[in-house]
């Protein structure tokens, strides 16, 4: 037993194979002998941080043979080898506890009863003048964003350059056959049915896509005064009610993949993936529903049935208006959401009474958390200065 005199390890307990550090806030982390030698700090690239060895340079069964506290690091000695480890006490602490950092996907927050929300008050808004001069202030939009699926920025000019100008502080741009940015308003004969007066269900957009887009960005240049209002949901939340509800429905509908594709003049996408998608561990990590796009299903006799039941009671969440946010964009609002896990939809309008002109793009997704896990990196080292 040693004292941390940091105060951050209250002792540590070292085994042949494990090491235990308790911390001084009560907490406990376990750490195998295998998982430390595999990560010892000078396995890395320094500059880099990338690994040197591969798992076959490992002893296969490395042991502890001896460990104390050395200020703010925990030094390892290892039986039959010369060199001892140091381990940073930070880095053991924040691998110990999982680093939302590091699983931001582990960090969201789900809002199920959609009407009863504000979304001026329990969503993220910053006028474009702050957003992009204040990057503390960003840089907590972007954490909502990634943790509620849903921001907005108000103000933003309109002009049809003002969507790209303004996701570039979010994300990178993922370009389509509808290209780098896309104009959503009535045209004749619209290849697609956003281009046209109908009003939408709730949807995630492009399932047909490998990848599928990851986060889309609509800019409103024109705002409707009569219909088009912007409908959004939690994916997620909705996702969950039916795993708790309807758990032979949930298996189905994420387990079985489905259709999509798309057709136009100048472009042929297909893809297929189940409704909800689930991690190794079971949790949801993406939604792809969009009724518009699924092909004719790939089903024997026997499951069609069963699998309709689960379809439609999904379905029949997203129609529920308790499960929705819905809302009139202004002029001038960029509104932006993760398209794996938020739904969107409008009410129809006529385009013959009151004009309506969105322009949009998609970001990838993993851009998008980039951009956030940098800054908040950069934030971090400004401070310690």
């Amino acid at each position: 037993m040693n004292a941390n005199p940091n105060g951050t390890a209250q002792r540590i307990l070292a085994a042949r194979r494990s090491l235990r550090i308790e911390w001084a806030d009560g907490e406990s982390s376990e750490f195998d002998s295998l998982w430390l030698r595999d990560n010892r700090p000078e396995d890395r690239d320094a500059h880099s941080g990338q690994r040197l060895i591969d798992v076959t340079d490992l002893p296969a069964d490395p042991v502890i043979r001896s460990a104390a506290l050395r200020g703010s690091a925990v030094s390892v000695e290892w039986e039959g080898e010369p060199r001892s480890t140091s381990f940073s006490l930070d880095w053991l602490r924040m691998h110990g506890r999982g680093d939302p950092d590091l699983r931001p996907d582990h960090a969201v927050r789900r809002w199920l009863e959609g009407s009863t929300l504000d979304p001026t008050r329990d969503f993220a808004w910053l006028p474009a003048r702050t957003f992009q001069s204040d990057a503390a202030a960003r840089a907590q939009w972007l954490g909502r964003l990634l943790r509620d699926g849903l921001a907005f920025v108000s103000e933003v000019p309109a002009q049809d350059s003002a969507v790209l100008e303004t996701t570039q502080l979010i994300g990178r741009v993922a370009e389509t056959n509808y290209g780098r940015a896309f104009d959503v308003r009535t045209v004749p004969q619209p290849e697609n049915l956003a281009y046209s007066d109908a009003g939408l269900g709730l949807h995630t957009d492009n399932p047909y896509r490998e990848p599928v887009p990851g986060f889309q960005a609509l800019h409103v240049l024109v705002a409707s005064a009569e219909g088009g209002e912007t409908l959004l949901a939690d994916g997620f939340a909705i996702a969950e009610h039916l795993r708790a509800t309807a758990p032979e429905a949930f298996e189905r509908l994420a387990h079985q993949p489905i259709p999509f594709r798309y057709q136009s003049k100048d472009a042929e996408l297909y893809a297929e993936r189940p409704l909800i998608e689930l991690s190794g561990e079971g949790e949801i990590r993406a939604v792809y529903y969009n009724s518009r796009s699924i092909a004719p299903l790939r089903l024997a006799p026997r499951a069609v049935r069963a699998f309709y039941e689960a379809y439609r009671r999904f379905a029949a969440l997203l129609r529920e208006p308790r499960f929705q946010v819905r809302l009139r964009l202004a002029e001038g609002t960029v509104v932006v959401f993760d398209n794996q896990r938020v739904l969107h939809g409008r009410t129809a309008y006529s385009s013959g009474r009151q004009a309506r002109h969105l322009r949009g793009c998609y970001l990838t997704r993993d851009s998008v958390r980039s951009e956030a896990a940098v800054l908040r990196r950069r934030l971090r080292a400004g401070a310690a200065e």
